[in-house]
Order: structure tokens, then C-alpha cells, then sequence
């Protein structure tokens, strides 16, 4: 099984917490295993993570709970195992969004994050949660639990690693 990122611009498709509930029971019934799905506290975009054997099964839970898809990539789960992501352990209210450099590979994203995440203590009062990095290497989202933005920009100086976006994470119960 393949883990996919699938960005969705809601584009109002989803205006408040009881729709996007709806929503997400229509996506888990559609073939894909959703893993997890985090929200845009202003409702205007979402990123899920899905486990599936194909695109097409990606495709198909989101056609099953009419979402749109900006973007649908193979990713790999950095940081954290995927029991404990299934489990719904630790929460996060901030993702990051990193577009790669040209030419960048794995190995060395892989080298840089081991050699850099030592430098998170700098900055106690954000807890890294975990990375999607996608297999193409164009990009990274990366999952924090902060009191701020700011919080989360000196976590991400202190370990040397840019910032394209930043997005708050809705809270779901």
C-alpha cells in the first residue's frame, strides 16, 4: 500500500465542521484508506492523506464525497510511524508547506533532517509532529503544534529549512 497526499481547494464545498464530517464519512466509503485530513481553520483548503493501492482509488474517494483535487502525489511518512498517525496521536495546529529545490534528493533531505532536527530544542515550545515528503521531491508538508506562526518561523530558522507557507490547522474534536 502507497501512501498519497491529495491537496483540495474546498472552494466552498465545505463551509462549516458538520459538512466536512459528512464529507469525510463519503471519502472513507469510496475505496481509499484515509489516514488523516487536515483543515484550513477558514475552511478554504485541505490536505489528506490516503493509503491505496492506486491513484484511481485516491481519485475515487474523493469523487465519492465530491472534492476537488488540486494536487494528488505519493508520499513518504517522515518522523513519526504510520500506526501512530492512524491512531490519531498528538494533535497539530500548524502545517508547513515546502517546495524543494531542484536536484534535491531523498538521501540528502533525509541527511539534512537527521543532521538538523537536533536544533527543535532551540525552540521548546513547538513540538515537531511529522513530515509527508513527496516521493517526486517536490515539496514537503510538515505538521507542528505551536502556540503561534511565529513560534513555528523560529522552529523552522532554527533548523535552516525555508518556509513557502504556513496554514492553522482547524481543531476537530
Amino acid at each position: 500500500m502507497t501512501l498519497y497526499l491529495v491537496e483540495s481547494p474546498l472552494n466552498e464545498t465545505v463551509r462549516d465542521r458538520a459538512e466536512l464530517e459528512r464529507k469525510l464519512e463519503l471519502a472513507a466509503q469510496g475505496g481509499a484508506s484515509l489516514i488523516e485530513v487536515q483543515v484550513a481553520g477558514d475552511f478554504s483548503k485541505a490536505f489528506f492523506i490516503f493509503e491505496s493501492e492506486g491513484q484511481e482509488q485516491v481519485a475515487g474517494s474523493l469523487g465519492a464525497a465530491d472534492l476537488p483535487a488540486a494536487l494528488i502525489k505519493e508520499v513518504r511518512l517522515v518522523g513519526k510511524e504510520l500506526d501512530e498517525v492512524k491512531r490519531r496521536s498528538g494533535t497539530v495546529n500548524y502545517l508547513v508547506e515546502w517546495n524543494f529545490p531542484e536536484g534535491l534528493t531523498m538521501e540528502q533531505y533525509l541527511e539534512r533532517k537527521r543532521q538538523n532536527s537536533v536544533h527543535y530544542a532551540e525552540v521548546p515550545e513547538v513540538s515537531f509532529a511529522r513530515t509527508y515528503v513527496c516521493e517526486d521531491m517536490t515539496k514537503c508538508l510538515c505538521f507542528y503544534q505551536a502556540p503561534d506562526e511565529a513560534a513555528v518561523l523560529r522552529a523552522r530558522q532554527a533548523v535552516q529549512t525555508p518556509v513557502d507557507s504556513i496554514t492553522s490547522i482547524l481543531q476537530r474534536e
